[in-house]
């Protein structure tokens, strides 16, 4: 933000008419107080006191000038005088460290805390010139699409928050502030006073809520809030909510309106919210409507237009994200966001009207005694035909089937065998066909071969796509892959089997090229696909949630990969060997989770038995070793075991360069950790000719815009540096933090290791305040990706109370190293 605040003008498009100026326009709760411009009796050293712009439950928020160490507006929120139980104090704490771990452009950012003059704790974040975004919308007079695309924002910056770990449970419009950044509109997620961490704790506080006590606002509350106890609220209360200002963004309504206040009509909104279903918003819109005004999206087109407008896609996205079974609603915000995203393309939505099966099963719980009687009786009179016919259609269901595959079978045998005929003697002239020659030869001919058999055209084009990937050529994969997608699309649904395969074979290929919230979303639509139409134990189901797993843990979101690991695994145990490699793959995805969050003895048991597994299946120089063997030694690095660590890595690159060759990028991934090991051996001119290499390689394969490519420059930089070089490795870690935010974003490890070694530079030439600056950033990432007790949040602390010590500043030094003291146990 910058410091002078504005009234946010119109966005493109929109109404020009002179904004209100008794209109809501700064950061607040629900029902705020009119500012009152006069000095608060709060004093915080470095900051100057505004107004007050708002008071909720437990805190003030006032608007202030920030003195020191940089001049910026601010909102402080501060807790009332009188509020200040152990209960209140532990919720605020904990909204402070909810906001403190998240960084998003639609999520209001935190600056700093403390204490005021009188004890009170206070945190300032971003000041927010802005108002609610349903005021926002029927200001400026936005239509249905723009309404939208807000919307998406909202549901983006929500999805960060469940990564982080943290539920708001109070979403709603005077907690989604929109205002002007750069000419455009965005909107502010303010407010998780309420929030509840989903894996961690974040206060030592306990943060259940009291028993018979309800948060939130009635209308947008889930139907799982009005639990009492509290306990059983996980991400997809945030979903129900969204569902709620969604409903309300295309309607100008709730789905439920609030009545009296009272204990008779909470409960009767409790039974509502659980019990009854909503209206479809375009139902809604045309009973409570006459034009398209009050609240409804305007625009050019009239009411009629506008309830066609939202009738379908629309009303069944909003009644998906609205389930009263939560398993019914989207598993997340991004998958709600990708809906919405599909319907803005003429796309298919995922979102579907319930079933008739459905439907019956909701008939049969509000009338069980009167179906039970006539149901007694139908049974006995069809119950002898209900048999024959039903054996009858599997049979013919299944023969159709079985006929298509062998089929498609005979096609794809004849495809092949055909295709290695180009190695006959005759075809060859005495060269030695190789396995790329025959894809190449493969993907020539299938564009203009198969053409009356698309399903079988699509199951080769998926297969050599993937074996493309396999050998690093990721352009040619993709071509086949999209090319696969769209053919299976057309003949035979967005929702089918063949479209899933397609799907996470193309999530596998954006993982490797670093495009995370691509494979993320095609990760999830397969996972979705796979148990809507293979049930909740197949063995292709557990295959997409190990990849989306993998994705998460890439990104560095052990937490949430992690139950998608165990639930593959657990999947895999119940329908194939434990000797199996899919099983031993779900352990190798746990013990890289688990190495990666800490926890060394349980990632080193994961990783080991990943690793015999693999061996005994496919022999000990097998390419799918290598990466366990990787894993494994980085481990055996992080917990001090470096010459444990070097000939598995040594082992790893040889096994890689045999099977793949030289320049495949999985073998300059090897090449990084081995220079690593050489270089912590004091090896650096054995580690400089491989980190240059797999520089070389990655540019080669990926670009120069890659997080892998990031990585590789800051080995590099460390390198160069060593040889004495400190101009030129500046440049190159410069270039590496440039990329990487671009790609992975600043809260990410990778980050924090670039830091600390560019400190190590800063520092040796007395560049003592920007070498602080690499490590207090450094710290902070750990701690909001690893926790606060990670042995490399320790090894960060070590590194900046040396620091400290370098300069005299002793009193700080003894302050970090007691902070690490506690670390280390």
């Amino acid at each position: 933000m910058t410091d002078n605040q504005r009234e946010p003008p119109p966005p493109p498009g929109g109404r020009t008419e002179p904004p209100d100026p008794e209109a809501p326009t700064l950061l607040g709760a629900e029902d705020r107080p009119q500012p009152v411009r006069r000095p608060g009796p709060i004093r915080i050293p470095n900051y100057r006191i505004l107004e007050l712009l708002g008071a909720g439950g437990m805190g003030e928020v006032w608007a202030a000038e920030q003195e020191q160490p940089i001049q910026r507006r601010v909102a402080l929120k501060v807790i009332k005088l009188g509020m200040d139980s152990r209960e209140i104090v532990a919720r605020f704490q904990y909204e402070r460290r909810a906001l403190a771990l998240m960084s998003h452009p639609s999520i209001a950012a935190v600056y700093e805390a403390g204490t005021t003059s009188d004890g009170r704790p206070y945190f300032a974040m971003e000041y927010v010139a802005g108002e609610p975004i349903t005021d926002y919308c029927d200001r400026y007079g936005l239509g249905v699409r723009e309404r939208l695309e807000l919307f998406l924002k909202v549901c983006d910056g929500v999805q960060h928050a469940h990564q982080k770990g943290i539920i708001h449970r109070d979403i709603k419009p005077s907690n989604v502030l929109v205002t002007i950044q750069d000419q455009e509109a965005v909107p502010k997620i303010v407010d998780f006073g309420l929030a509840k961490a989903i894996s961690q704790p974040m206060t030592q506080e306990t943060r259940h809520t009291a028993i018979g006590s309800i948060l939130g606002t009635l209308e947008y509350m889930s139907p799982e809030q009005f639990e009492l106890t509290g306990l059983d609220v996980d991400t997809r209360t945030d979903i129900y909510s969204l569902g709620v200002l969604l409903y309300e963004l295309l309607v100008g309504s709730v789905p439920f309106e609030k009545g009296a206040p009272g204990a008779k009509h909470l409960d009767e909104m409790r039974r509502v919210i659980r019990e009854e279903d909503p209206a479809k918003p375009s139902a809604r819109l045309s009973t409570i409507h006459g034009t398209a005004t009050g609240g409804a999206p305007a625009g050019d087109e009239d009411h009629a237009a506008l309830v066609k407008r939202i009738r379908g896609d629309l009303d069944w996205i909003a009644l998906k994200a609205l389930a009263k079974d939560r398993t019914r609603r989207y598993e997340t915000a991004n998958a709600l966001a990708m809906d919405v995203r599909r319907h803005l393309a003429n796309e298919p939505v995922l979102a579907r009207p319930p079933s008739a099966v459905y439907k019956a099963g909701k008939f049969v719980r509000r009338h069980r005694v009167g179906v039970a009687a006539g149901l007694a009786v139908a049974l006995a009179i069809v119950a002898g035909s209900i048999g024959t016919t039903a054996g009858l259609l599997r049979a013919l269901r299944a023969e159709r089937q079985a006929n298509l595959e062998a089929e498609t079978a005979r096609q794809v045998s004849d495809f092949l065998v055909d295709l290695f005929r180009v190695a006959e003697p005759d075809r060859a002239q005495g060269e030695t066909i190789t396995a790329r020659q025959l894809l190449d030869e493969g993907s020539r001919r299938i564009s203009h071969e198969l053409r009356q058999q698309p399903m079988t055209r699509a199951r080769l084009m998926s297969t050599m796509g993937t074996v493309y990937r396999l050998l690093g050529l990721y352009e040619e994969s993709r071509d086949l892959l999209e090319d696969s997608l769209e053919m299976r699309r057309s003949q035979v649904g967005d929702d089918s089997l063949e479209v899933a395969d397609s799907l996470a074979a193309l999530a596998a290929l954006d993982m490797l090229e670093g495009r995370y919230d691509s494979a993320r979303a095609r990760a999830e639509q397969a996972v979705a696909i796979r148990e809507d139409r293979g049930g909740p134990q197949s063995p292709e189901l557990a295959d997409a949630v190990t990849l989306l797993g993998w994705i998460l843990a890439n990104q560095g979101q052990h937490a949430a990969a992690r139950p998608l690991f165990e639930r593959g695994l657990d999947i895999r145990r119940a329908t194939l060997a434990e000797e199996s490699t899919a099983v031993a793959e779900s352990h190798h995805g746990l013990g890289f989770s688990h190495w990666r969050s800490g926890e060394y003895d349980l990632a080193e048991g994961s990783l080991r038995l990943a690793l015999e597994t693999y061996e005994r299946v496919f022999g000990p120089e097998d390419s799918r070793i290598s990466g366990v063997l990787n894993d494994l030694a980085a481990l055996y690095q992080e917990t001090g075991r470096d010459r444990a660590a070097l000939p598995l890595l040594e082992r790893a690159l040889t096994i890689k360069e045999r099977v793949l060759g030289p320049r495949h990028p999985d073998v300059a991934s090897s090449l990084n950790n081995l220079a690593i090991a050489y270089d912590r051996d004091e090896r650096p001119a054995d580690a400089e000719p491989l980190f240059k290499r797999a520089l070389n390689i990655i540019e080669e394969a990926h670009g120069a815009g890659h997080e892998s490519t990031a990585v590789a420059l800051g080995n590099v930089a460390w390198i160069t540096y060593r040889r004495g070089e400190s101009a030129a490795a500046e440049a190159l870690y410069e270039e590496a933090y440039a990329t990487f935010l671009r790609t992975v974003g600043r809260v990410h490890r990778n980050v924090a290791i670039l830091m600390q070694d560019w400190s190590v530079l800063y520092s040796d030439q007395g560049r003592f305040e920007e070498a602080e600056r690499l490590l207090v950033e450094a710290a902070e990432i750990w701690e909001v990706t690893v926790g606060a007790g990670h042995p490399n949040l320790a090894s960060c602390l070590t590194a900046l109370a040396d620091l400290y010590r370098r300069q005299g500043k002793l009193d700080q030094a003894a302050a970090v190293e007691a902070r690490v003291d506690s670390i280390s146990g």
